[in-house]
């Protein structure tokens, strides 16, 4: 009996295994044995040269100069879409006022919150990187942000933005929160929707305030889909090639100031041609998004809390 219970289970997996075998691990093994060669994209020019891709890495100015911007938005962007998303989705279910029968409630009309705010969710990444290229237009009269505040009496806040080397990369760390804390509010909405409401109508009626329910009852009990989606939001930060690509001047500008790994790689392999060297990064990009997704589990863990 055991034996064919085992045979079902290996027979029901092995596709699904295979699959994800093929096109998931192995390109993962074709990237460290592309890395160790000086591949260029053609077939048949491919040498073997060790780890010299990886020593060349070590020493590329341009390579640390990416990694620096992408630990400035790992530090910048989870934290941010985290802290809005907790705080919007505990308003929209509990923080609203006591109504009759009713000791825990959301604010009025959160369903429709709800929706506004996943909806960025529903846009084609490419689209909202063009939209805010377009907001962010240093123009008075072509771009929406420079107008907004010149209409409000603000015109000494004008600026070229994404033009500007000291705030090009805060401009784009700032629409990768806006186009993610939507998906985190809806998340962290469900989470506290299975807390029973019996936990907040005692804790309300013995006098805790809203500073206390949610960082004594609600934070706690979401702890494990915070740490969950601060790994998924980290992943996403490490990324951000596909805003960076369209909405930086001259991709990576100026002056290099919101070039990041992804770009990096992708200028090193499909500009330069310089596909061993490009695979180098990739494994290194690796290693940096598993080091940071072994770090927040390990210390991001706490006691289970059941309820």
């Amino acid at each position: 009996m055991q034996h064919g219970k085992y045979r079902f289970i290996v027979g029901f997996l092995a596709l699904p295994l295979l699959i994800y075998g093929v096109f998931v691990i192995s390109p993962f093994v074709q990237a460290f044995q592309i890395s160790m060669t000086d591949w260029s994209g053609l077939v048949g020019t491919a040498e073997f040269v060790g780890l010299d891709n990886f020593g060349k890495l070590w020493e590329s100015d341009d390579f640390w100069n990416a990694l620096r911007h992408n630990v400035y938005m790992l530090a910048f962007v989870p934290l941010v879409t985290l802290a809005l998303g907790l705080f919007f989705a505990f308003m929209l279910n509990v923080g609203g006022r006591r109504r009759k029968n009713e000791v825990v409630t959301g604010v009025a009309g959160s369903k429709f919150y709800k929706f506004v705010f996943f909806f960025p969710q529903v846009i084609s990444i490419t689209i909202i990187a063009v939209i805010w290229f377009n907001i962010y237009n240093p123009d008075p009269d072509d771009g929406m942000l420079n107008s907004l505040l010149g209409a409000v009496g603000l015109d000494f806040l004008q600026n070229a933005w994404l033009g500007e080397k000291s705030l090009a990369l805060w401009c784009i760390s700032a629409v990768m929160v806006w186009g993610h804390v939507g998906f985190y509010v809806v998340l962290f909405s469900a989470a506290m929707a299975s807390i029973p409401r019996d936990i907040y109508e005692a804790a309300l009626l013995d006098g805790a305030g809203r500073f206390h329910t949610f960082f004594r009852i609600t934070l706690p009990l979401l702890w494990d889909t915070v740490q969950t989606g601060w790994v998924y939001m980290g992943i996403i930060a490490l990324d951000a090639f596909a805003l960076v690509q369209i909405m930086s001047v001259n991709m990576g500008g100026p002056d290099g100031a919101t070039d990041v790994m992804p770009l990096r790689l992708y200028l090193t392999a499909f500009r330069d041609s310089q596909f061993g060297y490009a695979a180098a990064m990739g494994v290194a990009m690796l290693i940096v998004t598993m080091t940071f997704a072994v770090l927040t589990m390990r210390f991001a863990r706490r006691e289970r809390i059941e309820y």
